[in-house]
């Protein structure tokens, strides 16, 4: 697939994802969100990457919200099919094996603040703005907004800001939980790189089980303490266990294969 509305560079085995829609606040429209289902549940697990990075272009948004322009011809089966889609597609960034970080410059609204939820890590600038202001347009967020910003920031603050409509500004994100950090850009994509390149060093089948199971604690059709059990068990008898075990005993940096 020829990607036009994302922009995809591999640069040191970590693949950086720019929306490229400038001139549109990268509103996060059918042909983006085409392209991150192929990136996600098709490309990006054939490259040789060590994680992703996923911004917006410019610097005035990461994403402004869904391309409102497209829901004037929705009626309710077609609007409940195009929510179901924004569901699928962030689960699979949600499950990917490898740690995806949304790095939030500017405004993350609405189906984009959706997005950065769905990534495993929030980097924001000190410009940042988050919310879910859907009420604003007499909607509801329909890409999981209701669901994973309860689990980030709790009922009581979701239920405040999701009501309202208020934006959450960097560091008022920050003290929520809602992202992992506030730096001047170059800093905040530097700690993105960073952070990418730390966990590229530990056992990949490791890092993957442990974002599944801790996905699985908020997974309602699983049982996370007993996936937890069974995946401990399994890691026990894996080579890549073996490595980390001995490494660690005869003090030297484990050598895990890739």
């Amino acid at each position: 697939m020829e990607l036009t509305a994302l922009n995809l560079e591999v640069n040191q085995n970590i693949a950086i994802i720019t929306i490229n829609r400038e001139k549109s606040l990268n509103a996060l429209n059918t042909q983006v969100m085409d392209e991150l289902d192929f990136l996600f549940t098709d490309h990006l697990s054939s490259l040789n990457i060590k994680g992703a990075v996923i911004k917006g272009a410019g610097n005035k948004a990461f994403a402004a919200g869904a391309d409102i322009t497209e829901f004037m011809s929705l009626d309710a089966s077609s609007g409940s099919a195009l929510s179901a889609k924004g569901h699928r597609i962030f689960i699979a960034i949600e499950n990917f094996h490898l740690p995806i970080i949304a790095l939030v410059n500017g405004y993350a609204l609405g189906a984009g603040c959706e997005l950065a939820m769905a990534c495993h890590l929030r980097i924001a600038t000190e410009t940042a703005i988050f919310g879910q202001p859907e009420v604003n347009l007499g909607l509801i967020p329909g890409y999981a907004g209701t669901q994973r910003l309860p689990l980030l920031i709790g009922k009581s603050k979701a239920m405040e800001y999701t009501l309202t409509g208020d934006m959450i500004k960097s560091l008022e994100a920050l003290n929520l939980g809602l992202v992992n950090y506030v730096l001047p850009y170059d800093d905040a994509f530097n700690k993105a790189i960073e952070i990418i390149n730390k966990i590229g060093t530990k056992g990949p089948n490791a890092v993957a089980n442990a974002i599944k199971t801790i996905n699985a604690f908020y997974d309602k059709s699983q049982d996370g303490v007993a996936l937890e059990i069974d995946i401990f068990g399994k890691s026990l008898a894996t080579e890549e266990c073996k490595e980390g075990v001995s490494a660690f005993l005869e003090k030297r940096k484990a050598q895990f294969k890739r």
